[in-house]
């Protein structure tokens, strides 16, 4: 299979045709979601919560990220490997932010995402892209502005709120994003924005229309438990599977089971 960049992603695009993301935060999960065919794997901040065990994915800080970016990208030949810029990681100041998003790349990472767009936003986007760092744009509900949005609230739910959200994507496209994230909007909403848009978007509960699909692994694959989002589908029950073999091998060793004659030098 091809490496994916974003001429593939435009492509797509082009030709109407879908596409896949999926978070992954290790070698060999990223290995087999690569190995599955999926086209961008995304080192999301969400690892904050599903991996490490955080409240919010404000927890997170640029040098974990870099950690995870590195074991992921080890595992990947094929997909297109995205890293969630974390909280507070590019908004100190321009120079901070370039070299925080360049070092995400010089660990294996071909792009970086970024939430939001306001004037200061959109100059690190440009500048990114200028110093040949790709940039996934991510609107509608952005969870580190969770504070700020009053909780997880459902974005974009009038014409008026629609509109500024397109007019954001636009002025994000204009700054040289090659795609963007619509996450927690109507369906109407997120058909409206990509058909005016020219780069593509990727749904995360934004709906069927968007040019891709993107959900946390955990939840695909029934690994994380506290809650499932409305907008996931589960898979897998990874929670059962792990769960049930700790469980048997607990057993086999306190009973002498574990190990055998075959499982001996």
């Amino acid at each position: 299979m091809k490496k994916v960049t974003i001429n593939t992603l435009r492509k797509y695009k082009e030709n109407n045709q879908k596409f896949s993301a999926l978070t992954a935060y290790d070698c060999y999960t990223a290995k087999y979601i690569d190995q599955a065919g999926v086209d961008i794997i995304l080192v999301g901040d969400s690892l904050a919560m599903v991996a490490l065990g955080y409240e919010t994915t404000h927890s997170i800080g640029v040098n974990e990220m870099a950690v995870f970016t590195k074991a992921v990208a080890n595992g990947v030949s094929h997909a297109m490997v995205v890293t969630d810029m974390p909280f507070m990681s590019y908004h100190i100041n321009i120079s901070s932010a370039i070299k925080n998003c360049g070092d995400m790349i010089k660990l294996g990472a071909n792009g970086v995402k970024i939430e939001g767009c306001n004037d200061y936003i959109l100059e690190v986007t440009k500048r990114c892209v200028e110093a040949g760092i790709p940039v996934m744009g991510h609107l509608g509900f952005t969870p580190q502005f969770l504070n700020t949005l009053g909780g997880y609230k459902i974005q974009g739910k009038d014409q008026e709120a629609a509109d500024e959200i397109l007019r954001q994507a636009k002025k994000l496209e204009q700054a040289g994003v090659f795609s963007i994230v619509l996450e927690m909007v109507p369906e109407d909403c997120g058909k409206y924005i990509t058909e005016n848009l020219s780069v593509p978007t990727i749904s995360c509960g934004a709906g069927r229309y968007c040019d891709g699909q993107v959900l946390v692994s955990d939840d695909v694959f029934g690994k994380f438990s506290e809650f499932k989002p409305k907008f996931a589908r589960k898979y897998g029950d990874m929670q059962s599977l792990i769960l049930n073999c700790a469980k048997q091998y607990n057993e086999d060793v306190k009973s002498g089971n574990f190990p055998s004659n075959d499982e001996v030098f």
